[in-house]
C-alpha cells in the first residue's frame, strides 16, 4: 500500500484528503499544518509521496522543499494546491517538486498521480502545461543548469526523456518501450547528466526550455 503525507493548514482539507485516499487504498501515516512540523512527520513516517499545499502560514510549501533538499530527504512531493500561478508552478517544481496538481482534481487523477509519483514518475497538471512551457522558454534556464550546454541526446535517450516528461515511471518507460528497467535507469543516468540537472523533473524543464522537447 503507498504511504503518504498530507501537508495542508486547514484540517478539514487534511480530513477530506485522508478520507478520500483510504478509500482508494493509499494509506495516511502522517498529517503536517505547515512546514516545519511537515520536516518532523515526514523525516519520521518516511513515506512514499508528500501530498503539500504552498500557502500555509509560519513556513510555507516552498520553504518546505527548499529544505526537504538541503536536508538531502528525497522523497517524491506533489504540489496540490488552488494556486494556479505561472510563477508558482516554476517555483515550486525548481525547488525539487515532483508533481503539481490543482485540487479541483478528482479522486482518480489525484490516486493516479500519487502512485506515479511512487513509482518514480513526474506530473504536471494538464491544464497548466501549456502556460509552464511558454514560461521556461521566455526565461532563464532552470535552477541547477549553471547556464551550461546541453549535450546530444541519442534517439533511445530522446524516446525515454519524452516519456519522462509524460509522467511514465522507470518500469512503464521500460514496457513501453520493450526495455530491461535497469537499461531504462542507465539511460535516465545518461540524460540528467547530458542535460545538467539534478533530477528527472529538472532535465525535463532543462529540456522544454533547450526546445528538445516541445
Amino acid at each position: 500500500m503507498t504511504r503518504v503525507v498530507v501537508v495542508d493548514d486547514q484540517t478539514l482539507v487534511r480530513q477530506g484528503i485522508r478520507a478520500l485516499l483510504e478509500v482508494a487504498d493509499i494509506e495516511v501515516v502522517g498529517e503536517a499544518d505547515d512546514g516545519r512540523a511537515a520536516l518532523d512527520v515526514i523525516t519520521a513516517t518516511r513515506p512514499d509521496v508528500v501530498l503539500l499545499d504552498l500557502r500555509m502560514p509560519r513556513h510555507d510549501g516552498i520553504w518546505t522543499l527548499q529544505r526537504l533538499r538541503e536536508l538531502g530527504v528525497e522523497i517524491p512531493v506533489l504540489v496540490l494546491t488552488t494556486f494556479n500561478d505561472d510563477t508558482l508552478v516554476l517555483a515550486a517544481l525548481r525547488a525539487g517538486a515532483r508533481g503539481y496538481l490543482l485540487k479541483d482534481v478528482t479522486l482518480e487523477q489525484l490516486t493516479a498521480a500519487v502512485r506515479t509519483l511512487a513509482d518514480g514518475g513526474t506530473l504536471i497538471a494538464p491544464s497548466i502545461t501549456d502556460r509552464l512551457l511558454r514560461a521556461i522558454r521566455s526565461g532563464p534556464p532552470p535552477t541547477g543548469t549553471d547556464a551550461q550546454p546541453v549535450r546530444d541526446l541519442t534517439e533511445r535517450e530522446l524516446e525515454v526523456l519524452r516519456l519522462m516528461a509524460e509522467g511514465y515511471s522507470n518500469r512503464e518507460i521500460a514496457t513501453a518501450l520493450f526495455l530491461a528497467e535497469g537499461t531504462v535507469k542507465n539511460h535516465v543516468s545518461a540524460i540528467l547528466l547530458k542535460l545538467n540537472a539534478r533530477d528527472r523533473t529538472n532535465a525535463v524543464l532543462r529540456a522544454l526550455h533547450e526546445g528538445i522537447l516541445h
